[in-house]
């Protein structure tokens, strides 16, 4: 029967008019709803942690006395900030995957959910610079769970819906991003905005950022439970590994079959023969013993996992970069080339894109890889980057001559451009997750490009908002030189994005 199906294809293969390889399509297996949803809801918090501060950092920062009341070296330390929570865990990050690798997946998730939900709360209590570090610190040494989901996600989907699956990341980003810059630029010093009632309490008088730190801890938490009730270990147990071991050996020798998407502009074809064969022909031979797979972390140094890591950490740097010059320039006053706007302001802004962002995500990003494939899909929407950063100093030219009208425009169209941009990430996590090479190490392989990822932000706000400061206080370029010089850097990332792969291949393993 599998030779008159073999058989067929040859023909039909023969008969295409383009010579293409014409495969079958079964039905794509259903989302594990429930399970998916958790994932979702355990990532949610880590965005929100971290972007709750973005639209108060920059005036808890000048409130410190730090700067010493220029306010043109507030990117200095604002990128110190947002940067140290990156760097500490991009120490972390990998051996929390592969701790995962070893001891499962629902644990290390459930300790750092609690992990955020400790630190942001302390973030509120500080009110002197050299508190804000230390507390930005601990929340990145104890979150190791972006990694480990996408571990998760993986082990819970197949190759005909792992593309819906990744498409939901960005949704649970984006919820947490609006959420995160709505609570921090809504709740941000409650007491003077509200003197009749919050303003009655000592505390918010003394911790004037600790009511939207407590309230992302509450999500947090929410989260933690959630996932301790519900959520179920994806990873099998050493002895379920080594019965399936046994099994295959017992079944030998049908050699291990993969699924290979195809995209092709017109359409998106997945090779799933294999699964369409009766499972007993489909066994996983084993070549080395499971610890020693465990263990040997130089399996995952081949080019097939590095240029997807590589090409991550170099997105993840853009993006962060994009992400602190936001609340930056947004509130520098309109005198520096900025536009003047208050934390309210940049929060209500920074949500709007960010609830947008993540519905359009889900919604487009199956279609357009459908349309265009993984490798053009990536490098058309990472050149959106060039509008978004080309667009700051034309708002800030607009601003500084009180054209509001255009000055929103321009703004509409750079939050629009962002959201373009952003579908880069469901592509290369694809990428980066199709890149393991084996389940053993798939927790591994996304510690990596976690850790990658980590260090990339690290460095990213630091970079930016550094030179951000430099092009004010030494006015290169009238201010503006930081965005041409990060348009720059999104040409030579373009350049070198030719060497991605142009398919995915899913192997069962």
């Amino acid at each position: 029967m599998a030779q008159i199906r073999r058989a067929s294809q040859t023909s039909e293969e023969k008969q295409s008019s383009e010579g293409e390889l014409i495969e079958a399509a079964p039905l794509p297996t259903p989302l594990p709803k429930t399970q998916l949803a958790i994932l979702l809801l355990v990532q949610m918090p880590e965005q929100l942690t971290a972007s709750v501060i973005y639209p108060f950092v920059n005036q808890l920062v000048r409130s410190t006395g730090i700067t010493g009341g220029d306010e043109r070296k507030t990117g200095y330390y604002a990128g110190l900030i947002e940067s140290l929570y990156y760097a500490v865990e991009a120490v972390t990050i990998l051996q929390w995957g592969r701790v995962s690798d070893r001891i499962g997946r629902k644990p290390v998730i459930l300790v750092g959910l609690f992990g955020v939900t400790l630190s942001i709360i302390s973030f509120g209590f500080s009110n002197q610079f050299w508190m804000i570090i230390l507390s930005r610190c601990a929340q990145g040494a104890l979150n190791g769970n972006m990694g480990v989901v996408k571990s998760t996600m993986t082990e819970i989907t197949d190759a005909s819906n792992v593309a819906r699956a990744f498409a939901w990341l960005p949704l649970a980003w984006g919820t947490g991003y609006t959420l995160g810059f709505l609570i921090g630029g809504v709740l941000s010093d409650p007491a003077e905005k509200w003197p009749n009632s919050v303003g009655h309490y000592p505390l918010f008088h003394r911790y004037p950022y600790f009511l939207p730190c407590i309230v992302a801890a509450s999500v947090s938490t929410f989260s933690w439970l959630i996932t301790l009730v519900f959520l179920k270990e994806s990873m099998r147990s050493t002895a379920s590994k080594n019965r399936s071991v046994s099994h295959s050996d017992n079944t030998k020798k049908s050699p291990m079959r993969a699924a290979t998407m195809h995209y092709k502009p017109e359409d998106t074809r997945i090779d799933t023969l294999s699964h369409m064969l009766d499972e007993a022909e489909i066994a996983s031979p084993v070549a080395c013993s499971l610890e020693s797979t465990r263990t040997d972390f130089r399996a995952i140094l081949i080019p097939g996992v590095m240029i997807p890591v590589l090409h991550y950490g170099l997105l993840s740097f853009v993006d962060q970069c994009m992400l602190v010059l936001m609340p930056l320039m947004y509130s520098t006053s309109r005198s520096l080339g900025g536009l003047g706007f208050s934390s309210n302001t940049i929060g209500l802004v920074m949500s709007v894109w960010s609830m947008l962002n993540g519905m359009i995500q889900v919604y487009m990003f199956p279609r357009l890889l459908h349309k265009f494939g993984p490798k053009r899909l990536y490098i058309i929407s990472f050149a959106f980057f060039l509008i978004t950063f080309s667009t700051f100093p034309l708002m800030g030219y607009m601003a500084k001559r009180e054209m509001e009208a255009g000055m929103w425009l321009i703004l509409c169209v750079q939050l629009v451009a962002y959201i373009a941009a952003y579908i880069t990430y469901s592509c290369i996590i694809l990428y980066v997750n199709n890149g393991a090479p084996n389940k053993d190490l798939l927790g591994a392989t996304n510690g990596l490009a976690q850790m990658l990822g980590s260090v990339m932000r690290a460095v990213g706000p630091t970079v930016v908002s550094s030179l951000f400061a430099l092009s004010l206080e030494k006015d290169l370029l009238g201010g503006t030189a930081v965005y041409w010089i990060m348009c720059t850097i999104v040409m030579v990332i373009l350049g070198c994005s030719t060497y991605l792969p142009k398919t995915l291949t899913w192997t069962s393993l």
